[in-house]
């Protein structure tokens, strides 16, 4: 079953910002850009991280996280212009290995990779 839609697919190739919420000793927002995602196979979001120093503390206590993101170009429902999507998931951070390997060609500045396994993605907009 497919988490996440064409509809989110679509938002990815626009750009917008991405807010990354985690909570594990104190909760924490960060941000990002919908072009940094990268979305594998089986549909896990990888992140380049280079800050992102209090959302591994967090996430080493609490794997959980919450994703938001959008675009005003993607139409929403009943062809609103913009949309948006909050998915919740788990996080955890690669370091080494083939898809760091990857992420690090395409954005040089990482230092590691979040990676979230979608639990479930619903559109807001």
């Amino acid at each position: 079953m497919n988490k996440l839609s064409e509809k989110f697919l679509e938002v990815l190739q626009n750009e917008g910002v991405v807010s990354i919420m985690s909570w594990g000793v104190e909760p924490h927002l960060v941000n990002t850009w919908n072009s940094y995602l990268v979305i594998t196979e089986d549909e896990r979001i990888l992140i380049p991280a280079y800050g992102f120093r209090k959302t591994q503390t967090n996430v080493d206590v609490n794997p959980k996280v919450k994703v938001a993101l959008g675009s005003k170009n993607v139409l929403g429902y009943k062809d609103y212009p913009g949309t948006g999507f909050i998915v919740e998931g788990n996080a955890r951070y690669i370091e080494s290995g083939e898809e760091y390997d990857m992420m690090k060609e395409k954005f040089s500045f990482l230092t590691r990779v979040l990676e979230v396994s979608v639990d479930k993605a619903k559109q807001m907009l």
